[in-house]
């Protein structure tokens, strides 16, 4: 099952099924793509948990390691940004990039899972774009200028139950309709039980929070104007555009 939240034509938010294309709430239903609803992000974390270098072939392009333990780095709330929406990223800055992620949505509070266990607090999963400004990401340790400017996590546009989505799920992002990443969660060096039980040794998840599990080798930078669609089979695909500010003017 897929569900979608999103704002109605009375401006209510709502949470619907996806069906068909089509959001079922009630005895309403939207066309997903249409003019007459805004797709929100699928739910709303107080933080999103993202893991740096979980895919080898990425570790390498990146010229780095791969980490003997899961590398950790938070989003916070501003970072948002919903299937549909123009991201304006950072301005004068040489590589924004792009980075497909299969994300995975805690469904209830929860502190010190063990990896046995770790499946039963995922509510499901949805894909995200961890876009990196590159600039800033190099020249500093804790990431908050490289990673959690407002709207580097679009989010979305459904999320999918567990059983949507298979054990070796594609990861793709593609600009302009371009492919640029094609990877698969089988590739994930640490799994997602494995992420969830070394994040909840340290920090409580609450209901709705979201970590993002990687991305597979293939990032880039982008320009203004470009389109970025994230897909993971099963759960669909997050398209959103990109605006570049002129620091010129």
């Amino acid at each position: 099952m897929k569900f979608v939240r999103f704002r109605d034509p009375a401006g209510a938010i709502r949470r619907g099924r996806l069906e068909n294309d089509r959001v079922q709430f009630g005895s309403d239903s939207y066309d997903l793509e249409s003019d007459e609803i805004d797709v929100l992000p699928p739910c709303e974390p107080s933080k999103v948990v993202c893991i740096g270098r979980n895919y080898a072939d990425h570790a390498a392009e990146m010229d780095s390691d791969v980490p003997d333990r899961p590398l950790l780095f938070l989003k916070p709330p501003n970072t948002l940004a919903a299937h549909g929406d123009t991201v304006t990223v950072p301005g004068g800055k040489e590589r924004i990039d792009y980075e497909a992620e299969l994300g995975v949505v805690i469904g209830e509070q929860c502190r010190h899972v063990p990896v046995e266990d770790a499946m039963d607090v995922v509510e499901g999963f949805t894909c995200v774009n961890d876009l990196s400004n590159r600039d800033d990401q190099r020249q500093e340790k804790n990431w908050v200028r490289g990673k959690a400017f407002d709207g580097a996590a679009p989010i979305g546009p459904v999320l999918a139950t567990l059983d949507e989505v298979p054990d070796d799920a594609f990861v793709r992002s593609r600009v302009n309709g371009e492919l640029k990443q094609d990877g698969s969660r089988s590739q994930l060096i640490f799994s997602i039980p494995e992420l969830i039980a070394e994040i909840t040794t340290y920090l409580t998840l609450e209901p709705g929070d979201v970590i993002a599990t990687g991305t597979p080798e293939g990032v880039g930078p982008l320009e203004d104007g470009d389109t970025v669609e994230i897909e993971v089979e099963g759960v669909g695909t997050l398209a959103h555009e990109v605006r570049v500010p002129d620091e010129s003017r």
